[in-house]
């Protein structure tokens, strides 16, 4: 899909959709998920969902080992985590070409670099550069569940990552678990602000379990 279609594909969904029909964050046993890709295709396909996305931590071996490449109703995406301006973010990039060198060399090379959240918080990734091989891979960079970053500023944050090429924030988000409790900032004012800078709208569960939603 080219990147003009796959903005128009991503502006159509509204949060109904999110709601049970499209989820663009979702996590595999290639990362730290516990189903397989196809299973996952699977309960998609039971569910009577319109578009998944997998994005696993760092990789795109999920749509190397199985096969779900070619299935129409999976955006392929990833999730890199990196720092910016001192605070741990996630970056996630939908519709990616992943054969773009510039993007095979943020890949994790260790299975910790995927699956193991200590780890990873020392092998974090430049934003600049994330969002850059994304962009050069026909991708759209989007900031994941921006409400709790320890930023008290979230507006100026998201600013200065959209001049970095940011075309996009997860807005419909559940926020569960810890991240429901270290929350900065509503679900009201990530939206105003993606209104603001004119951001594509996303969202997903962020499952990492046997089911999606």
């Amino acid at each position: 899909m080219i990147k003009e279609d796959l903005k128009k594909l991503l502006c159509s969904f509204s949060e109904e959709d999110f709601n049970g029909k499209v989820d663009l964050h979702i996590h595999s046993c290639f990362s730290d998920g516990t189903m397989t890709p196809n299973e996952i295709a699977q309960q998609a396909k039971q569910k009577n969902m319109k578009y998944i996305s997998i994005s696993d931590h760092n990789c795109m071996d999920a749509y190397l080992a199985e096969n779900i490449k070619n299935n129409k109703n999976i955006i392929p995406a990833i999730e890199f985590d990196c720092f910016f301006k001192g605070v741990l973010i996630h970056i996630l990039g939908y519709g990616i070409n992943l054969e773009n060198e510039d993007l095979k060399k943020l890949f994790a090379r260790e299975n910790a670099g995927k699956n193991n959240r200590i780890y990873r918080l020392f092998h974090l990734r430049n934003p600049k550069k994330v969002i850059a091989a994304i962009n050069n891979s026909g991708g759209i960079a989007v900031l994941a569940h921006p409400a709790c970053y320890w930023t008290l500023f979230l507006d100026s944050f998201v600013k200065k990552l959209t001049d970095l090429g940011l075309e996009g924030i997860e807005v419909f988000y559940p926020y569960r678990g810890l991240r429901g409790i270290i929350k900065f900032h509503s679900k009201k004012s990530v939206f105003k602000i993606a209104q603001k800078y004119k951001l594509i709208k996303t969202g997903g569960s962020d499952s990492h379990g046997v089911q999606i939603l």
